[in-house]
């Protein structure tokens, strides 16, 4: 393929559009390059994943990433998740579910799973869920328990549905985590039995019920 130098103009705007100070060019950019996929993308674009402040550039930048071959990308992809920001691991780990290829397991370690950023976590908790290899969601289920009960409403509320989505195998690991010494780990547990079990129920309703079976001493499996 001849590389002509209109074409080379048009790699080297882009790639410059993707550092503009305005998050709508930025946007523009991301959206081009992910529009005509090119290999001198994509070093760029996992760069700007780790420090992009805006939450839908970020997005398209990931959407322009799965655009380009799994070839390219997840190398880079998984040298990030070991990255010492913050950002550049949840972003990476937020590609790889994106991506869905099972050749990234292998980097979704414990440590991930319980990073002490909750961003990093739920990233990487999200991407477990996706990635996982049939047969080691029981396995999954049981280190992701240990993460019950940390964090705000939406951290937790996160934790529940990457749990109720592995199915029912979370089922030992749940019961497990109800009589844990944490009484926030137990009331966690509780409520994500309860979406495990009704899918349609609300979390706030659920978490502030299991709180009070907990606050009472109770373990939530009476009469069951």
């Amino acid at each position: 393929m001849t590389i002509t130098r209109q074409d080379t103009d048009a790699v080297r705007a882009a790639l410059q559009g993707l550092e503009d100070g305005h998050s709508s060019v930025r946007l523009r950019a991301a959206l081009a390059v992910g529009t005509t996929p090119d290999a001198r993308f994509v070093d760029k674009l996992i760069e700007r994943c780790a420090i992009e402040p805006e939450f839908f550039v970020r997005e398209m930048l990931t959407w322009a990433l799965t655009r380009h071959p799994v070839s390219m990308t997840l190398p880079e992809l998984l040298r990030e998740v070991s990255s010492e920001r913050a950002q550049a691991r949840s972003q990476a780990l937020h590609t790889l579910s994106k991506i869905g290829d099972r050749q990234a397991w292998p980097a979704i370690t414990r440590t991930l799973l319980s990073d002490a950023d909750d961003e990093v976590a739920r990233s990487a908790w999200r991407a477990a869920a996706v990635l996982v290899p049939e047969g080691e969601e029981s396995a999954l289920a049981a280190v992701l328990a240990t993460q019950l009960g940390r964090g705000g409403r939406e951290t937790q509320l996160s934790l529940s549905r990457v749990l109720v989505a592995l199915g029912e195998v979370i089922a030992p690991a749940l019961l497990a985590a109800t009589t844990a010494p944490d009484p926030g780990m137990r009331a966690h547990a509780l409520a994500t039995q309860r979406l495990l079990r009704d899918p349609d129920a609300e979390f706030e309703f659920a978490i502030e019920e299991a709180k009070r079976v907990v606050a009472l001493g109770g373990s939530g499996q009476e009469g069951r």
